[in-house]
């Protein structure tokens, strides 16, 4: 399975529904909490092409985007693809 990594705040609803799903699919991440460390934050910026808002969703090198384009991959079917290791 390729790595995840997912930027996240304790009090954003949408991080904790992404990780729900990631977690449902017994899908391992790691977890860069930008509330806890603002010091990443603009790291996080510059690799989502100037997205600010958290969940930034990162499969591989593949940015997915947000908790609704985590949902939309998987309703689509495409998200077990892009998580296998090919």
């Amino acid at each position: 399975m390729k790595p995840v990594e997912i930027y996240t705040s304790p009090i954003c609803g949408y991080c904790h529904a992404a990780k729900r799903l990631l977690n449902q699919k017994g899908v391992e991440y790691s977890e860069v909490d930008i509330f806890a460390h603002p010091d990443r934050k603009p790291e996080m910026i510059q690799r989502a092409n100037g997205r600010r808002t958290v969940p930034q969703i990162f499969i591989g090198d593949t940015h997915v985007g947000g908790c609704d384009d985590l949902y939309e991959l998987e309703q689509d079917g495409k998200l077990d693809p892009l998580l296998a290791d090919q």
